[in-house]
């Protein structure tokens, strides 16, 4: 994993002896960050160029790995989409596409003014390519092309819709672009022809079956050491850094387990609706969409044991030793919901390409228990939905209550919870609750937080979260990808949810614009627990 930052008012003496000094190619605007080396010469092939993951995230990406110096100057991007087009056409739509987002403050990439260096190198890279997806002609024409692939090494995105996910797969593997063979050089001697490698966007799957499936056809074509099936969640900064708040701290790490921890909750809550994406959504549904992959991976971070190193495969094994110990959900476990008209747009099942009575699900909570020694029988409440009161990412770790005989003699009728929340989207930071003396004559007790946003530490970048996920691909290091094995777990923890025996979940209405059904407040009233509230804040408006 990737990872490297200076804190305000470190030594610049330091970073100046630690950067390395490169010559600059005819592609090259700067020397990468201090730390960080230039990815190998690779060719990049995306199948998906028109789309909008390529215009949205890959592009704003690769912007921003060539402004840092983190491309090596040879590599290359051949775009893949239906329907013939010049290059230059190509370039000149994915040119103004960036220029819209990076002037959108409520954009993910609101750079400002795009750096014309950055660009020019950026677009002399770029070649478009017209193909059917499922077209023998395609792939060999594409063949022929990377034959020159610097180093013989070619990483293929498939920045399309799940449909085409096996068919391509099947049309690289058939056509021999997925093979990493010995080739026979001048003098008699092998060596490797290049890396190849596979990234895939989710769903990986919509259930168990489909992603066995998926998983076995894929793996007819290439090694698994080959694949980087990739959760855009594990490339934001912040959801790296709860392994750094965990692993870092000797204060947090003792009282990370039942003996101290309460309960934790997680949150991905958004204030849009499904966005012209009724089609894709009723298909999916909140659900599928955030459940077993993005909640799931939070959940692994937040509880897997530490590793001997961040080596890739040292962190795998231990998120997939708690996707393995995930007790598998029950109907009784969830709550579905689905936004109606409320303050802040129409219902659902008003959006276009949605069904009149659709009972496709919006919102999702649910409780999960880890059943390991660590975390016996303290409960994660995840939830995620659209139309919600505000946007937020969060998770709240909440500490046991301490006994209250103390304090038994005085005005305090509670004492608030100790909570360690990390903010991961929109705003960036941590806090924590706790409890002090009021100042006076009296022993009563005030609920204070403690809290540090990351604006206030480190220069704020216009960060899609793609960066880190491409240059790590690049570099072959499999950290934040997940393996076929975590994918799979994670589905059987959900099977009974998505294939009941007994007739499927209830889903429930909520007013858009509200914190969600009363149901997924019952959900936790049955333990005794409440959910935090979902409501504007300072933070959230950040």
């Amino acid at each position: 994993m990737s990872t490297s930052s200076n804190a305000a008012g470190s030594d610049a003496s330091d970073t100046t002896a630690t950067t390395a000094k490169l010559n600059p190619g005819p592609h090259s605007v700067a020397p990468g960050p201090a730390g960080k080396r230039p990815a190998p010469p690779c060719t990049l092939v995306i199948f998906g160029a028109g789309g909008d993951l390529t215009k949205r995230l890959l592009m704003p990406a690769l912007y921003n790995l060539t402004l840092d110096g983190l491309l090596d100057d040879g590599m290359q991007i051949i775009g893949v989409n239906h329907g013939a087009r010049e290059t230059q056409a190509w370039r000149d739509d994915l040119h103004g596409a960036l220029q819209q987002f990076a002037a959108d403050k409520a954009s993910t990439f609101h750079a400002g003014k795009l750096d014309d260096t950055a660009w020019n190198s950026l677009a002399k890279r770029l070649e478009y390519m017209g193909g059917e997806f499922e077209d023998d002609a395609t792939f060999a024409a594409l063949k022929q092309k990377l034959d020159k692939a610097p180093g013989g090494n070619v990483i293929f995105y498939l920045a399309v819709t799940a449909r085409f996910f096996k068919p391509i797969v099947e049309h690289l593997g058939k056509a021999g672009l997925l093979k990493e063979s010995d080739a026979s050089e001048s003098d008699g001697k092998s060596a490797k022809s290049g890396f190849r490698r596979l990234v895939i966007e989710k769903p990986f799957g919509t259930d168990l079956a489909s992603a066995r499936d998926l998983n076995a056809h894929i793996l007819n074509y290439v090694q698994e050491s080959q694949v980087y099936r990739i959760d855009h969640f594990l490339g934001k900064d912040t959801v790296q850094s709860i392994l750094a708040v965990r692993f870092a701290n000797a204060l947090f790490e003792p009282i990370w387990r039942r003996e101290y921890i309460d309960s934790v909750q997680i949150t991905a809550a958004e204030t849009i609706g499904v966005e012209g994406r009724g089609k894709f959504y009723e298909q999916t549904g909140a659900f599928r969409d955030m459940l077993p992959n993005h909640l799931f991976q939070l959940l692994e971070m937040v509880a897997m044991e530490p590793p001997n190193s961040f080596d890739a495969e040292a962190v795998r094994d231990k998120k997939a030793e708690i996707a393995d110990a995930i007790k598998p959900l029950t109907p009784s476990d969830v709550v579905f919901g689905q936004y109606e008209k409320g303050p802040s747009g129409v219902a659902y099942r008003n959006e276009p390409d949605v069904a009149a009575e659709s009972t496709t699900e919006t919102y999702a909570a649910a409780r999960v228990f880890v059943d390991n020694w660590r975390w016996a029988g303290v409960p994660f409440y995840l939830r995620t939905g659209k139309r919600l009161a505000v946007r937020r990412t969060e998770i709240a770790v909440q500490l046991k209550a301490v006994p209250f005989l103390l304090f038994r003699d005085t005005p305090v009728e509670a004492l608030t919870p100790n909570v360690l929340t990390m903010r991961i989207d929109p705003a960036h930071g941590t806090s924590f609750d706790f409890n002090v003396k009021v100042p006076g004559p009296l022993m009563q007790i005030g609920a204070v937080q403690s809290s540090f946003d990351y604006a206030d530490f480190f220069a704020e970048r216009a960060n899609v979260g793609y960066e880190t996920l491409l240059y790590d691909c690049m570099l072959g290091d499999e950290t934040l990808f997940q393996r076929a094995d975590s994918i799979e777990t994670s589905w059987a923890a959900v099977d009974d949810v998505l294939h009941p025996k007994q007739g499927a979940v209830k889903v429930c209405g909520y007013p858009a614009g509200s914190t969600g059904p009363k149901e997924a407040d019952e959900l936790l009233a049955r333990d005794g627990r409440t959910w935090r509230p979902l409501q504007t804040t300072p933070d959230a408006k950040k």
